[in-house]
């Protein structure tokens, strides 16, 4: 397995723009929503169903670990993740489209986040520290309201547990195909 695999420059384009077109539309909708909504409103888009609903949090994506007090932990592990997911895009063995797409989502709404935990977004909290702004709810479905960026980060986890079951699926084949090649040259030299 190689450590380094050289992206044309129009994979590291691709990546680059995904990554800052995820992060301008999360601060975006971010902005947005703290501009024309208050704190703990909720509209209905699709009534019991679909709300924007204007809340904040201090922990992990959907709300979990709220109001810990492991919050530097957090940023600590969250910042060394996202760090690392970036140099294994850019430096790494991403060595197809797919990986690269997912792990450009999962970078991107790991720093959509990150700006509004490090106190750089829309809402700051009155100790200093920022709060990541949460607005998508689906009532009653997901007992958790999030953003843009969680999306981002689930859309893109998702996206490479399907290029790993793909790989998984390309190496099977290749093996059985091996084994029959091998197979068929055993029974000609019979």
């Amino acid at each position: 397995m190689t450590l380094f695999k050289k992206k044309t420059p129009k994979e590291y384009v691709i990546y680059s723009v995904i990554i800052m077109v995820g992060i301008i539309l999360d601060q975006l909708t971010k902005f947005l929503v703290t501009k024309y909504m208050t704190l703990n409103q909720s509209i209905p888009l699709i009534k019991d169903f679909l709300h924007l609903t204007y809340t904040t949090n201090d922990g992990a994506a959907f709300g979990m670990m709220d109001g810990s007090d492991q919050r530097w932990i957090f940023l600590s592990v969250s910042t060394v993740a996202i760090l690392a997911f970036a140099a294994y895009l850019y430096l790494g063995h991403a060595d197809n489209m797919l990986y690269g797409v997912a792990l450009s989502m999962v970078v991107s709404g790991g720093i959509g986040n990150m700006i509004d935990r490090f106190g750089l977004g829309f809402y700051v909290n009155p100790d200093g520290m920022g709060e990541v702004i949460d607005f998508i709810d689906f009532c009653g479905i997901w007992n958790a309201i999030f953003n843009g960026a969680d999306s981002f980060v689930c859309v893109g986890a998702g996206l490479l547990i399907l290029a790993l079951i793909l790989d998984i699926i390309k190496e099977y084949k290749a093996e059985k195909k091996k084994k029959t090649v091998e197979g068929e040259k055993d029974e000609k030299a019979e």
